[in-house]
């Protein structure tokens, strides 16, 4: 049991400083958790008190990765300022993930080693399988470098992963929220994360399912305030770029599915340079899975808003752009010689279906078709 006296946020920083000093910082960590938990601090003492101890506690946690402290101790800070000074947490937790960032960054140029030769970091090797790979034909740089890189990967993941879950039902920390998915997708491609990509993009999703279901409190995320829906709106269409980029198509076709849905619900129609990014990757993904109706209509989409929105566009440009849709149009495969034989066969309703929702995608008010397509464009 410590003495009340190392429970004072006055002496406990300067007591954590002392175990450090004599290598013990698991017990400078306990010093600094038990002021942080106590729940009358929250109105006794202040952030410019209180954020030091975070701030020392947090770089303690990182190196010793320890996720879980860090994330009981960001819980424990967010219940004390999150109603009262929300700026303050918003500081502490960029910290701790800027200093989680570094010190991975630092293992990525220790190791020479630019990826993680890793499936899913939620299901690191055992032991026998790395006593297994010991005996193999991995050599002992091979297993240096891993043993470097891969808990500092998996540590920054979890810092991300914990940090949204923290903030996700807040709207004063929006933004913040926000940012973070952000610097999460380019985290999973910086280090090749196809795996945490997708349990990111499964977790936005439920994390904006479980808003929607708690609509009402004070705090509580309004998904009717227009910037929240642009908030929305810009997250998912960076989670479709990098899922582009990454090659995960299935991915970029659930982030087409969500940006649609966001665009259908927002009151405010996005700027026409977001919808002619939309429709370029639209057109992209539908040209990766083959589908070359949708992908000229989507093309055409494109050229359509370049050309009605686009103040300055040269005729050259417009005939370039024309060009482009024509060619697309072209590469659709002819429809079948016998129409009438195909409504017989094709009665698939949950294909129909597809059809139709394809077409919801591009703000379509029925399926193109070929001919269609052809004609709009002479």
């Amino acid at each position: 049991m410590m003495s009340r006296q190392y429970q004072r946020p006055e002496n406990a920083l300067k007591r954590a400083s002392e175990f450090i000093d004599v290598g013990k910082p698991n017990r400078a960590l306990e010093v600094l958790y038990e002021v942080i938990k106590r729940g009358k601090m929250r109105n006794t003492y202040s952030e410019k008190l209180l954020e030091p101890i975070m701030f020392k506690y947090l770089e303690l946690c990182v190196d010793l990765k320890k996720s879980h402290l860090a994330k009981e101790g960001l819980y424990q800070y967010r219940n004390i300022f999150q109603s009262v000074n929300v700026s303050s947490l918003e500081t502490v937790v960029r910290h701790y993930l800027s200093l989680a960032d570094e010190r991975t960054e630092a293992a990525r140029k220790e190791s020479h080693q630019a990826v993680v030769d890793v499936d899913d970091l939620d299901n690191l090797a055992t032991p026998e399988e790395i006593l297994l790979s010991a005996v193999s034909g991995e050599d002992a740089q091979d297993r240096s470098d891993r043993t470097i890189l891969t808990p500092w990967v998996k540590f920054l993941w979890e810092s991300y992963r914990q940090c949204l879950e923290l903030l996700r039902t807040n709207s004063r920390v929006e933004r913040l929220y926000h940012d973070i998915a952000k610097q999460a997708f380019k985290f999973c491609e910086k280090y090749t994360r196809k795996t945490e990509f997708r349990k990111l993009c499964d977790n936005l999703r439920t994390h904006l399912s479980h808003i929607q279901k708690q609509q009402g409190s004070a705090t509580a995320v309004n998904l009717n305030n227009p910037e929240t829906q642009q908030m929305n709106l810009e997250t998912r269409l960076e989670q479709l770029t990098y899922a582009i980029k990454m090659e995960l198509w299935q991915e970029a076709y659930k982030a087409i599915e969500d940006i649609s849905d966001l665009m259908t619900k927002s009151k405010k129609m996005p700027k026409p340079h977001v919808m002619a990014s939309y429709y370029q990757k639209l057109s992209l993904v539908f040209w990766k899975a083959g589908n070359m109706l949708f992908h000229a209509a989507a093309l055409f989409k494109l050229f359509q808003l370049l050309r009605d929105q686009k103040k300055n566009i040269t005729a050259e440009e417009v005939g370039k752009r024309a060009s482009i849709v024509l060619i697309a149009t072209l590469a659709i495969p002819l429809p079948s010689a016998h129409p009438e034989f195909d409504r017989f066969i094709e009665t698939e309703k949950s294909a129909l279906e597809k059809i139709d929702k394809l077409a919801t995608l591009l703000s379509l008010p029925k399926p193109p078709t070929r001919v269609s397509l052809i004609r709009k464009g002479t």
